[in-house]
């Protein structure tokens, strides 16, 4: 009997210790997330930035043209 006591008192320890540890990185990944949601990321750029891509507008090309670019690219 006294066993039995002991192991459930071991088995109610980890329990709760892992809840706890659960609940402290689930409020731990909130706070990251809430402080990385109002992050903007896409603003336009300051300073002595470059244009990387230049977009070609193309109104004659063909679907085949478009599957070619698509292989060749993967775009």
């Amino acid at each position: 009997m006294f066993s039995f006591i002991k192991v459930a008192l071991q088995t109610l320890k980890v329990f709760i210790i892992f809840t706890g540890c659960t609940i402290l990185f689930y409020y731990g990944i909130m706070l990251v997330s809430e402080e990385y949601q109002n992050y903007h990321r896409f603003d336009a750029p300051e300073g002595a930035a470059l244009k990387v891509s230049n977009v070609v507008k193309e109104d004659n090309s063909s679907m085949l043209d478009r599957l070619i670019l698509f292989y060749l690219n993967g775009e």
